[in-house]
């Protein structure tokens, strides 16, 4: 059916404000990276708006030359990947039973986990917990307290109940199996795109934070990169990259600007290129893990 002239309009209207927020959106990691690149005198004085201007690297050559930096960039890989595993165990693990049908009691446990999503002990109860379970200052520390995530085993809960056909798993349990095989042999394998969804938001997670370490580590030796980037862009605690007694005060400044921008280009780049890859999962597990049963 043609389009009338008010529709086209209309249509029009929805692409001229998806690309203006595209525009807002997008831009500031543009600059951020056309920045990180140019000669940070440059950048100082404004000159950097669309392009790179008088290329130089010297804030990443600040950067990979730190060798906390590094250590925390390590720390974070080994938190993220091993956050992750286990907060798949732990939410695969809680979300199946639940969406068992013939799972005595589900409602009254759904209620008790939902409870604990919207109240908590508090930060001191829950610091005191960890300091008497010996985890401070341990890598631990920043893998348990965050194994489950809720929110997430809800989604995933909802996507076992509306997306694995119930007759498949019927002719599996009259075939024998049991709840352990119909789990790792059919709903596991079916389950593609809100188990991709799930690494996503978990590894963000795990990525992004910094809030935990900031409480539980004393250890820099144990710090994640958020922690050395906050200490970077907050508390501008550069001065091991930054050598003041070889270059002027204005030299050091400049490098201090270029290495922000570099640190910001660094922490977010493996979350940028992880995402192209999930993103076709991502779309179709939210859509499917949010129909309502």
């Amino acid at each position: 059916m043609a389009q009338s002239r008010g529709d086209r309009a209309v249509e029009w209207m929805i692409y001229a404000a998806l690309a203006l927020v595209s525009v807002v959106v997008l831009y500031p990691v543009f600059f951020v990276g056309i920045a990180s690149i140019s000669n940070p005198e440059n950048v100082m004085r404004g000159e950097v708006w669309l392009w790179p201007k008088n290329l130089s690297l010297v804030g990443y050559e600040r950067l990979f030359a730190n060798s906390e930096l590094m250590k925390g960039y390590g720390n974070t890989l080994l938190y993220t990947v091993a956050g992750t595993m286990l907060n798949l165990v732990m939410t695969i693990a809680a979300a199946y039973p639940l969406s068992r049908p013939d799972f005595r009691g589900r409602t009254v446990f759904t209620i008790l986990v939902v409870f604990t999503m919207f109240f908590s002990g508090g930060m001191i109860p829950t610091y005191l917990l960890i300091k008497d379970l010996g985890m401070l200052d341990t890598f631990w520390v920043m893998i348990i307290p965050s194994a489950l995530s809720v929110w997430n085993m809800l989604i995933m809960k909802t996507f076992f109940q509306n997306s694995i056909p119930k007759e498949i798993q019927e002719a599996a349990f009259m075939d024998g199996c049991s709840n352990m095989k119909v789990l790792l042999r059919i709903v596991l394998p079916l389950s593609g795109p809100v188990l991709a969804v799930m690494v996503l938001f978990y590894a963000v997670g795990h990525w992004n934070s910094y809030f935990n370490a900031l409480i539980y580590l004393s250890d820099r030796d144990k710090y994640p990169l958020q922690l050395f980037l906050r200490e970077i862009l907050v508390q501008g605690q550069m001065q091991e990259m930054v050598d003041i007694s070889d270059d002027s005060l204005a030299r050091s400044m400049m490098d201090a600007e270029a290495i922000k921008y570099a640190a910001v280009i660094i922490t977010n780049l493996p979350m940028l290129i992880l995402y192209p890859f999930l993103q076709k999962y991502f779309i179709k597990g939210i859509m499917i893990g949010a129909v309502k049963g």
